[in-house]
This record gives C-alpha cells, sequence and structure tokens, in this order.
C-alpha cells in the first residue's frame, strides 16, 4: 500500500471514530438522532443516528486495511457498503412514496426547490438506484482484483 493510501485510511478512520463520538452526543445529549447531516454522505451517513455505527464501521474497516495494508480491501468494503445501503435506502424512499406516514415531508428535504410536491421521494429513489448499480459494478471490479 502506498504511503498516501496508508495517510487516508488514517484520516477516514479517525474522522469516523470522531463522527461516531459526536453521533452518539447528537443523538443522546441533544436528542437529535434524526438531524440531517448532508456534508456526510460520502461516509453514508445522512443524520447523526447513522453517525453513532457507521462511523464504527468505518473506523474498524478502515484499521483492518491498515492492519492487512490491503488498499482494495477497503475499497471493496467501501462499494459492497454502498450496495448494500443504496439498496436500504431505494427501498426506504420507494415505501416513503406510498406511505400514508410521511416521515420526511417533502417541502423538508434537500432538492425540493427543484421537485416541489412528493416527486422528490422518486428522485430520491432513483439516485439511490444508480448508486446500486455504480456501487455493484466497482464490487465486482474490486472483488477481482482483490481474489
Amino acid at each position: 500500500m502506498e504511503i498516501w493510501q496508508k495517510f487516508l485510511l488514517i484520516i477516514w478512520g479517525a474522522l469516523s471514530l470522531t463522527l461516531s463520538i459526536k453521533g452518539f452526543n447528537q443523538s443522546k445529549v441533544k436528542n437529535n438522532v434524526y438531524g440531517l447531516t448532508p456534508y456526510l454522505l460520502p461516509l453514508g451517513i445522512f443524520v447523526w443516528g447513522d453517525a453513532v455505527i457507521f462511523g464504527i464501521f468505518w473506523a474498524l474497516s478502515s484499521l483492518v486495511a491498515l492492519f492487512l495494508n490491503d488498499w482494495i480491501l477497503f475499497l471493496l468494503i467501501f462499494c459492497v457498503f454502498w450496495t448494500v445501503r443504496s439498496l436500504g435506502e431505494t427501498i426506504y424512499w420507494f415505501n416513503q412514496q406510498f406511505s400514508p406516514i410521511k416521515r420526511n415531508p417533502p417541502k423538508n428535504l434537500p432538492g425540493y426547490k427543484y421537485f416541489k410536491n412528493d416527486s422528490i421521494w422518486f428522485i430520491y429513489q432513483i439516485i439511490m438506484q444508480c448508486i446500486t448499480v455504480i456501487s455493484t459494478i466497482f464490487t465486482i471490479y474490486f472483488a477481482k482484483i482483490w481474489f
């Protein structure tokens, strides 16, 4: 593994652990479990409650990749994570679209200024479907390299 890859993994892991602690504080102390975190999207963290678990996950993933000195393994974990995460989010937004309970009113969602009604839900669905396709292809690619 190159020095820059190790450095990136150390930063990613430390940031992830820090975010997990902040997420716990936001969730337990400030009662802000569903507070949006748009700047944390690359880590799959959409709300502070996500940060508690995903922060630990990413820190451990970074640690394992560093310990095994395997950059491709980290990329594979990243892609598998996004395949699973985006499939889950696709299902979530599909269910939101047809649910009588509106946990995410359209007017509260980023992108509402472009899609002014409940169509924002299917926009989120298809974005997640595209991420699923891309991450699945990269999962296959990195798995082939890794094996």
